[in-house]
């Protein structure tokens, strides 16, 4: 019997903190949408700078390399974001990646040449740590008996944010095209992908002042002093503060060369090949749909693009939402993963196959929409994996004044398979579709053998979650 639900029957499950679990999903939900923003436009960008000098299968390598360095730079600052935050306290480190991001997104809407998008992009990923800090707020919100439940928030959020920010970039992209006779101004022509990117960073700002406003600080060592102080008959100096900042720092210090064992490394290196997969799939898909069909893809247009991946992002949100949890108690968190690790080969079948159908067909018909449908439900069980992958990752550290850097390991290398997959992946993809290998399909046959090496992995992982309150 899964450890979650013996535990479950063992203890009453601890009401989440609603208030404060609010104020971070508002946070994950802000960001979410504006990373995903871009994709239902980012194809058709590269194409109107030009420097694809009108061969639309290089698009996929602009695209890839522009993805690749973000997570590269990510990679680069994510693990001294999360260190930070064991320092100085969650709270101005989470504020501290608000305003990253929301320099990065106007930034991006107003950049007219490649460079310029990939620095803009690069912005984020150095000043934004964001999501291995949240992963860690998250972890000190919850204990044994509600962790399954705080974690599945994490995919209900992102599926949210994967529906309205592609929905928002597709629709407010060009809006001069929509809505001529409203935006006369020739900035709209001149910055035709800025609208998106301002209301992007609108909602930033918005999750900034409410988190400067309202989140309580969740380390306790940051905690403390302000709760003592209230107290009474009890007072602390400057000198106890010290004291209490130097023993902690110490011991994690202590604790950083100890995380390199196989309780911690076995459940990042699942997390990471289970980044590198998932980035893959999501570069893929955008670039699928709108490579013309005679190289095939499906030639959709970024509207339609913005739709389906829409679509896409509230049937799954809906879905982890309504069942995650309770599947989790219910199989069990290895067992949920290593289901859900197998659905990957799968998946990426279904994309010669919509190609083929396409050609033979010569339109995009009631069988591509079926198939379409199909490679959804496999993508709704694929990401019931990240859950299961957090909650290992958190139970696996040994104290939880490490939490922070063991989060920000994960992260730390999540980033590092998310910068190799969109290049290697959309580069592979131009590179079968021009030279013809395996009949375009090269990229599908390497991610299906890498995922053989995911499920491995999985099988290597814990049979229980060890229970962190005990």
């Amino acid at each position: 019997m899964p450890l979650v639900h013996s535990m479950a029957l063992r203890n009453p499950t601890t009401p989440l903190p609603q208030f404060q679990t609010g104020i971070l999903m508002m946070l994950e939900l802000a960001e979410t949408v504006a990373s995903m923003s871009i994709y239902p436009y980012i194809n058709q960008l590269i194409r109107e700078i030009d420097i694809t000098g009108g061969d639309d299968a290089a698009v996929g390598y602009y695209v890839g390399l522009i993805d690749s360095l973000f997570y590269f730079a990510q990679a680069l600052t994510v693990l001294s974001w999360s260190w930070l935050s064991d320092r100085i306290g969650r709270k101005p480190v989470l504020l501290i990646g608000l305003i990253g991001a929301c320099i990065s997104m106007i930034c991006f809407g107003l950049s007219t040449t490649f460079w310029s998008l990939v620095i803009s992009r690069c912005l984020w990923g150095i000043l934004n740590g964001n999501t291995g800090v949240m992963k860690t707020v998250m972890g000190e919100l919850t204990d044994s008996t509600n962790m399954a439940q705080g974690f599945a928030l994490i995919p209900v959020i992102w599926s949210i944010g994967s529906f309205v920010g592609p929905l928002m970039g597709g629709m407010l992209a060009r809006p001069q095209d929509h809505w001529p006779r409203l935006l006369t101004n020739p900035f709209w022509g001149k910055y035709p992908y800025f609208l998106p990117c301002v209301v992007s960073a609108s909602l930033l700002l918005l999750a900034f002042f409410t988190l400067l406003r309202f989140f309580e600080e969740s380390l306790s060592t940051r905690r403390r002093p302000k709760l003592a102080s209230t107290m009474p008959g009890i007072s602390r100096g400057a000198n106890s503060d010290d004291q209490e900042a130097s023993m902690a720092k110490s011991t994690a210090n202590a604790l950083l060369w100890s995380l390199f064992t196989p309780v911690v490394v076995i459940p990042n290196a699942n997390y990471a090949m289970l980044s590198f997969l998932d980035v893959s799939f999501r570069a893929l898909i955008p670039l699928f749909l709108s490579t013309p069909i005679h190289l095939g893809g499906m030639g959709l247009t970024p509207s339609f693009i913005g739709l389906w991946l829409a679509f896409c992002g509230i049937v799954d949100g809906l879905f982890q939402a309504l069942f995650l949890a309770k599947i989790v108690d219910w199989v069990g968190p290895k067992r949920l993963f290593c289901i859900s690790a197998s659905c990957f080969a799968p998946l990426m079948v279904v994309f010669p196959i919509m190609s083929w159908l396409v050609r033979t067909r010569g339109v995009v018909d009631h069988a591509i929409m079926y198939a379409l449908l199909f490679q959804l439900m496999l993508t709704v069980t694929w990401d019931m994996a990240f859950a299961t992958a957090l909650m290992f990752v958190t139970a696996s550290a040994p104290a939880k004044n490490v939490l922070g850097v063991v989060n920000g390991l994960s992260q730390s290398s999540g980033s590092v398979a998310r910068a190799l997959g969109p290049a290697l992946t959309t580069s592979l993809f131009a590179f079968s579709k021009q030279h013809n290998i395996l009949n375009g399909n090269a990229v599908y046959v390497v991610l299906i053998i890498l995922s053989g090496v995911l499920r491995w992995l999985g099988s290597q992982l814990p049979d229980e979650i060890q229970d962190r309150d005990e």
